[in-house]
């Protein structure tokens, strides 16, 4: 077994900061979960592609594996990488924490100007990483590959096809491959990304959501040689919650009585018509109304309609007792000289 502790000197989060100067062009993040036999055909690509790329890029990069608590011999194949390769650096936790963890833990150590993340899988081609870097040079701030021909059984392709059209619906993000692992930041978006969850599937969303710029480049897709799919079942109910999640950060986290109060006072109206239209015919002495089910319907949505309006009215008090103005906007650039207060 490697000694890991040789790899890194201290804690990943210790090790340097995102918004310190920026000494290289380019930093390569690949989360690494039991992808032994693809790990290092992965690293001798990326190089190949990188000694024959733009000059920006050549002799200014690094490579980051982050081992996501691997049970195969991932780790110990990043390690020998590291040993031999100095631009390697090498991210072990302690158990699996999920690919959102391993690309925040990622970020935090990335010394680049540009981020490229891809998978491990082998499935992308690490050459098509220049023409999403052209698009960041553009004026996008996010670029997401398309799996557009996947290679990919119909098991998989086609609950990620209804996946990302109804994301795209709902979050108005014009993707059409949100959860390819396969994208380039600019530093940027990385300062402003604070990920948790499984929120990786959302990146898009949250980054459009903050002002940036989103595309989208068609990449090749190949089948995979070596390993087995990490996608099942499992994850499909995951998506669905934190779609759920995601969408209620992006829309309603700082107005949330606009989503409360909307569903409260539907049902509270609902409510409302039902026992009027009750009333009216126990006053017309038409029939008795006390053992009808639809009195207790129309009782209880009116409690629950108001239940929802005042959970609305709470979240607005606590945003309000923990509200900072910086939390509603990003600053892009600023022009002068801030720190002279003389007049011209």
């Amino acid at each position: 077994m490697v000694d890991d502790t040789r790899l890194l000197e201290n804690p990943p989060f210790q090790y340097t900061n995102i918004d310190i100067p920026i000494p290289l062009a380019l930093s390569v993040v690949v989360p690494v979960f039991n992808e032994e036999d693809n790990v290092r055909p992965l690293y001798q690509k990326v190089l190949e592609v990188l000694s024959t790329g733009p000059t920006a890029y050549q002799g200014s990069y690094e490579l980051i594996f982050v081992d996501d608590g691997s049970s195969d011999h991932s780790f110990d194949v990043c390690a020998e990488l590291q040993r031999d390769d100095a631009r390697v650096r090498v991210i072990q936790f302690r158990r699996n924490f999920g690919k959102t963890a391993a690309l925040h833990a990622g970020f935090q150590l990335s010394r680049g100007a540009k981020i490229i993340t891809i998978d491990a899988d082998m499935q992308e081609d690490p050459g098509d990483m220049f023409r999403l870097l052209e698009q960041l040079d553009q004026g996008y701030d996010l670029v997401s590959a398309w799996r557009k021909q996947r290679n990919d059984p119909r098991s998989k392709t086609l609950p990620s096809r209804i996946f990302n059209a109804v994301v795209s619906r709902m979050t108005g993000v014009q993707l059409h491959d949100f959860n390819c692992g396969f994208k380039a930041y600019t530093r940027d978006v990385v300062r402003h990304l604070d990920l948790y969850g499984e929120q990786h599937r959302f990146i898009p969303v949250l980054v459009k959501q903050r002002g940036f710029r989103v595309g989208e480049v068609a990449v090749k897709h190949q089948p995979r040689r070596f390993g087995k799919s990490k996608f099942g079942t499992k994850r499909l109910g995951n998506g669905y919650l934190d779609f759920l999640q995601v969408l209620f950060l992006t829309s309603y986290l700082r107005q949330p009585l606009r989503l409360f109060g909307m569903l409260g006072t539907l049902l509270t109206m609902l409510g409302v018509l039902i026992c009027f239209y009750l009333t009216v015919l126990w006053f017309v002495g038409d029939q008795p109304i006390g053992d009808r089910p639809l009195l207790t319907l129309g009782v209880l949505l009116v409690i629950s309609g108001l239940q929802f309006i005042f959970t609305g009215f709470i979240g607005e008090m606590v945003r309000h007792s923990n509200y900072r103005a910086s939390d509603d906007y990003v600053i892009r650039r600023i022009l002068g000289n801030t720190h002279d207060n003389t007049n011209s």
